[in-house]
């Protein structure tokens, strides 16, 4: 659905993005992350039309962003970080603007406009200025008008920015529902929220991809394979002489443990593959009470910070 090829924007002297490419397929919700000044926002106002690139290739349903532009942006919603909101107008008012820009049929208008509302959360302040709504309500008045088009493409900058939990909540769930048959992209600053709706994201640092794959996967990759981590009741010689003959095990570390008479160990498979069962069955085998035993992962803040860190340490 998007085909993003050797992108390229430079700023005089300054290349905000460098060279970069990725694919997203019809039904996808990638998760775009990066610190500020990355080109986050610079790569979406391309794919949306607001920005030229200095060089590269953007596909919009397969179709090059510079040779229909018209028919492109037909097919995107934006949701840019500050909705461009009229503030004299009402929230009814306004959607109707915005259906008339994106050239909705008069007949289907209101019906729309109506779904979206509700859709949204909007339709009891539908007849208020868009002035006097809170910011919470300001940023789904700006997601409605994002879908009013019903475009199969939707570009989300920090849509939950000011929202109260419970409508974080209800935002995060129509994410979900938007992205049964839409492409979107999400950009984001809350992680635990990119990793709650996306199955897959993108990591920009310094105009450049730096990550792109699931978390899982990219947890697994930083991490150099699939990790457990054990407290046992045993002592260290014990476990390291259960543990090691495991075939599947690379690498055994231990640590002190808070719990007195415990060890515990952190074992890395030879393959990125799950072990849990050979180690249950080897510690089962000595007699050795297994007191905790977890998949020992990095959470997506982890993953970003890491690969940014590291990212700016080698540019160092």
């Amino acid at each position: 659905m998007i085909e993003v090829t050797e992108l390229v924007r430079r700023y005089g002297p300054h290349t905000a993005l460098d060279h970069v490419s990725f694919k997203i397929e019809r039904g996808e919700i990638v998760g775009f992350l990066g610190p500020n000044g990355a080109g986050k926002s610079t790569t979406m106002n391309i794919l949306t039309g607001y920005l030229s690139a200095s060089n590269g290739i953007v596909r919009i349903d397969g179709q090059d962003i510079l040779e229909y532009p018209a028919e492109i942006k037909k097919k995107i919603g934006y949701l840019p970080e500050n909705p461009p909101l009229y503030q004299e107008m009402t929230v009814s008012e306004y959607l109707s603007f915005a259906a008339e820009i994106k050239a909705v049929p008069a007949r289907e208008k209101r019906e729309r406009m109506n779904r979206i509302m509700e859709t949204v959360g909007v339709q009891d302040v539908s007849g208020r200025l868009i002035r006097n709504l809170s910011k919470g309500y300001r940023q789904r008045v700006g997601l409605a008008q994002a879908m009013i088009g019903d475009p199969q493409v939707l570009v989300l900058d920090e849509p939950t920015a000011g929202l109260d939990p419970k409508q974080i909540l209800e935002i995060r769930d129509l994410i979900n529902e938007l992205g049964k048959d839409r492409t979107i992209i999400l950009s984001s600053h809350i992680l635990p929220e990119v990793s709650a709706v996306c199955r897959r994201v993108l990591i920009i640092n310094k105009g450049r991809i730096v990550a792109d794959g699931s978390p899982e996967n990219l947890a697994r990759r930083l991490l150099g394979g699939s990790h457990i981590q054990l407290r046992l009741d045993a002592s260290e010689a014990a476990a390291s002489k259960a543990l090691g003959g495991v075939s599947k095990v690379k690498a055994l570390q231990f640590r002190e443990s808070a719990e007195p008479g415990a060890v515990e160990a952190v074992v890395e498979a030879a393959e990125d593959r799950d072990i849990r069962r050979e180690l249950f069955r080897a510690l089962a085998a000595a007699d050795i009470p297994i007191l905790m035993m977890r998949s020992l992962d990095m959470s997506l803040e982890d993953i970003f910070l890491n690969l940014t860190n590291k990212e700016d340490g080698e540019n160092e």
